[in-house]
């Protein structure tokens, strides 16, 4: 007899729904997550609250500090919720101390980060621009400019469309009175950052000029990667970087479902419905499942505009000159791999993403400046201590 019925890898958003949906119908559920609570990166600190009561109430066995190297425990039936990373695309001097990703400036705040005083720019693409910026601003920085690559037009087309999402709406509206008085520069990004030995200033490009800001910290960032490589790990078929998923969330693998980011960036609402059709899915309660399918055709319609909206511009393909740094973890340039063909070569022949980020960050670069993509994925796919490897034996 298998000791769980379903087995949720990560407890964000969509792990979460699937895990309370799954088991409120009376199914034995197990989560897994390598972080030391509740809520993933997106609920990091606050806004988990309700769903993690509910998961408290629901039964679910939670494993936290758990990272899922290579194989699963046995069960009837999984769902992948191992949402996304950030896309960092390199210029000169990202490389430097005070240079952060957007996504990550967000996650040091909320866990204490302390930003009083400090003159930051905010740049990049997408509405965490936004959001980020007005965080800081609440925690005592000092904004001093937010860039967005996306031009107005965009920009203000993906506002309109939200006419219909009073609550996105009524969000917007707070971080802008938030940020009243900051710069807003869209159709711009930041093109090198500069200082001696750590980040002083940045050069912004406006258009056919550069603008230079003072500066103690600069959180760039354009958008995000699903996690897939668990999901390819173990035989889902992955295109154009998300799992690809039927009507009930299930992937090419039978019994295999997947949810949230990792099937395609859309948010915590798309995150939370997807996560509620696997779950009840995954248990076997299809007929509860597809009462949910309205809902997830609008939160996907809005992860398209999103995507529309803010797909990061060609021009950042050139930002990178022949000495920047591509991969981080074993310094290799862009000079380095031009002529590389594929991922594979580059690896071989330069040991880009072969360091301790196992391609986390350079992965998504390349795919970004070249055009690669993964040709295979090896366990473990997370760095982990021998010590782990033995301990899963008692999952």
């Amino acid at each position: 007899m298998r000791r769980w019925d379903v087995v949720v890898v990560g407890a964000g958003p969509a792990g979460i729904a699937a895990a309370c949906r799954a088991a409120e119908w009376g199914s034995r559920v197990l989560v897994l997550d390598d972080n030391p609570a509740a809520g993933g990166q997106i609920w990091r600190s606050n806004g988990a609250e309700p769903w993690v009561e509910r998961l408290a109430k629901s039964g679910v066995e939670v494993r936290f500090g758990s990272v899922v190297a290579d194989t699963l425990p046995e069960a009837r039936s999984y769902v992948l919720a191992t949402g996304a990373r950030e896309q960092f695309v390199p210029f000169p001097g990202w490389t430097l101390p005070g240079v952060f990703g957007l996504g990550g400036m967000q996650a040091l705040v909320k866990s204490g980060l302390d930003v009083t005083g400090k003159r930051i720019v905010v740049a990049g693409t997408g509405p965490l621009l936004l959001a980020v910026a007005s965080l800081l601003r609440k925690r005592g920085a000092v904004v001093s400019a937010v860039v967005e690559q996306a031009d107005w037009r965009s920009v203000a087309g993906f506002g309109a469309s939200l006419w219909n999402s009073p609550s996105k709406v009524a969000q917007g509206a707070e971080m802008m009175m938030t940020l009243w008085g900051v710069p807003l520069y869209t159709g711009s990004w930041v093109e090198v950052a500069t200082g001696r030995g750590r980040v002083e200033r940045v050069g912004m490009r406006r258009g056919r000029s550069v603008m230079e800001q003072d500066c103690d910290a600069v959180a760039v960032g354009y958008g995000l990667i699903p996690n897939t490589e668990l999901a390819a790990l173990v035989g889902c078929h992955v295109a154009q970087g998300s799992v690809v998923v039927d009507d009930w969330q299930e992937t090419s693998v039978d019994g295999v479902f997947a949810a949230g980011e990792v099937t395609g960036i859309g948010g915590v609402e798309k995150s939370l419905v997807e996560g509620e059709i696997a779950g009840l899915a995954a248990a076997g309660l299809r007929g509860l499942a597809e009462k949910l399918f309205a809902r997830r055709s609008r939160t996907q319609a809005f992860a398209a505009r999103l995507e529309r909206s803010f797909a990061p511009r060609p021009e950042l393909r050139a930002l990178a000159e022949s000495d920047t740094f591509v991969c981080r973890c074993e310094d290799v340039t862009r000079g380095a791999l031009e002529g590389m063909t594929s991922w594979r070569e580059a690896k071989l022949q330069t040991r880009c993403g072969m360091g301790s980020c196992q391609g986390r960050v350079c992965g998504g670069a390349t795919r970004f400046l070249f055009g690669w993509g993964a040709e295979s994925t090896r366990p473990p796919v997370f760095p982990v201590k021998v010590g782990s490897l033995i301990e899963k034996r008692q999952l």
